[in-house]
């Protein structure tokens, strides 16, 4: 293969982009004291911290096998599997969300309802990319790039409409109870989540 094919570098980009939706854990560390929300963002900053490496890893091997001159066969076994286990991590963020209960806030079970359902839907969403990049024809290298550029559309959409029930979560005085949690402080640094 000669030189790295374009679509992979702009499969690439989207993935970088598509990763970090649970991670964009922001707040700006208020201190009040709320000793319920501060054990709720315990729990589930402790929880997001393994999935949040698992993710960042997968997102690694991605960018890896896209950027190398790969083939097609390889990029298809290190996507397949990093969509996999991309999958399973936000699935288990949404359990640890659910498992942690409504946190102590006005509308708490509504904020706790939309992230889990939207955190299962990422789950959902990544594991029919990983089914699509499994049944790309990887001896047709036209085909194959055809077939990449869709999952990059797709996983662009998920960047970009995937935050909104996270970001509800994550206002006020979540957001400021999960920032005191250095589990949630290490799980935003290593995703390379940008504080805005």
């Amino acid at each position: 293969m000669e030189g790295t094919n374009p679509v992979n570098k702009k499969l690439a980009a989207a993935l970088s982009g598509g990763a970090v939706l649970v991670l964009a854990l922001t707040g700006c560390g208020g201190d009040d004291n709320n000793e319920k929300l501060d054990a709720w963002a315990k729990e589930v900053c402790d929880s997001v911290q393994p999935q949040a490496a698992k993710i960042k890893s997968a997102n690694a091997a991605i960018q890896k096998e896209t950027s190398d001159n790969s083939t097609p066969e390889e990029v298809q076994k290190a996507d397949s599997k990093a969509f996999q286990d991309m999958s399973d991590a936000y699935k288990a963020i949404g359990a640890a969300v659910n498992k942690a209960g409504p946190p102590d806030v006005e509308n708490g079970e509504k904020k706790q309802t939309d992230a889990v359902k939207e955190l299962n839907g990422i789950s959902a969403s990544y594991a029919s990319l990983k089914k699509q990049v499994d049944g790309l024809d990887t001896d047709d290298q036209a085909e194959f790039a055809d077939g990449l550029k869709d999952i990059a559309a797709e996983l662009d959409k998920l960047s970009k409409s995937g935050n909104d029930a996270l970001s509800t979560l994550e206002e006020g005085e979540v957001g400021e109870a999960m920032s005191r949690q250095p589990s949630c402080q290490t799980a935003t640094a290593s995703a390379g989540a940008t504080k805005s």
